[in-house]
């Protein structure tokens, strides 16, 4: 298990008035990973970059616009809160942030491997949250903005929800990148305890037996990113212990 927060040392400063941070990089030996970063636009400032492998990005906070350099006659997509976006691999892009505070962004990079691009069109597809459908697994409720049949096969992206208390210590099939939204707790995993924040970026590798502890008294929301593309109720094992995750 490996966690860090936002302020990571080695940040990227653009000098255009935008700030990238690394949170994770899953990258194993010769094994292409999730590598995720935080994005941070001023107000009236623009970051403008080239997606060389496929991206999925959440917008944390602020409002701002995407727009395509190479491809004038498309109208420039709409950034919020709540967000998920999908950028095919070879998009340029420029993001311009409306202010009045930072334009905040988790990007997920997929790994360049055969099969880990997303499936259907060449253009970037934009998802609201509230209008993908809940769905539950144990009591936990979870919203999947992309995956497979939501525009992506080769990665799913799904915004959790972890009421107060434990369950049972499980593992999933893929590597998966969680980072908090909102809330306090625990990660469990490796025979180790990792307090979570708002901010906080935890790496599950597949296989490892771990859960997410909610130890607030008031909803944990969490981002999470994984690879392959799977469901965020899928388990290799499960243990009768309770915690949870």
């Amino acid at each position: 298990m490996a966690a860090a927060g936002p302020g990571v040392p080695g940040a990227d400063v653009t000098g255009t008035g935008a700030t990238v941070r690394l949170l994770a990089d899953t990258t194993a030996g010769t094994k292409p990973g999730l590598v995720c970063r935080l994005i941070e636009v001023a107000a009236d400032a623009q970051f403008a970059d080239v997606a060389v492998n496929a991206q999925l990005w959440y917008v944390l906070d602020g409002n701002g616009e995407l727009s395509l350099p190479e491809e004038p006659s498309q109208p420039a997509r709409q950034l919020g809160p709540d967000q998920g976006l999908l950028l095919p691999a070879g998009t340029r892009y420029r993001v311009t942030a409306a202010g009045p505070g930072l334009l905040r962004m988790h990007a997920a990079t997929l790994p360049a491997a055969s099969g880990s691009q997303p499936a259907d069109g060449a253009t970037p597809l934009v998802r609201q949250l509230a209008e993908c459908a809940v769905e539950t697994t144990g009591d936990r409720r979870f919203r999947v903005l992309f995956g497979p049949g939501r525009g992506c096969t080769a990665a799913t992206q799904f915004v959790g929800e972890i009421p107060p208390g434990r369950a049972a210590v499980h593992s999933h099939p893929y590597d998966e990148v969680v980072l908090i939204l909102d809330g306090v707790g625990v990660a469990h995993a490796d025979n180790r305890r990792q307090p979570l924040a708002a901010g906080s970026c935890v790496h599950l590798p597949p296989g490892v037996l771990h859960c997410l502890e909610n130890t607030g008294r008031d909803t944990l929301r969490v981002l999470g990113v994984f690879h392959p593309a799977d469901s965020p109720a899928a388990k290799l094992a499960q243990t009768g212990e309770a915690e949870s995750g």
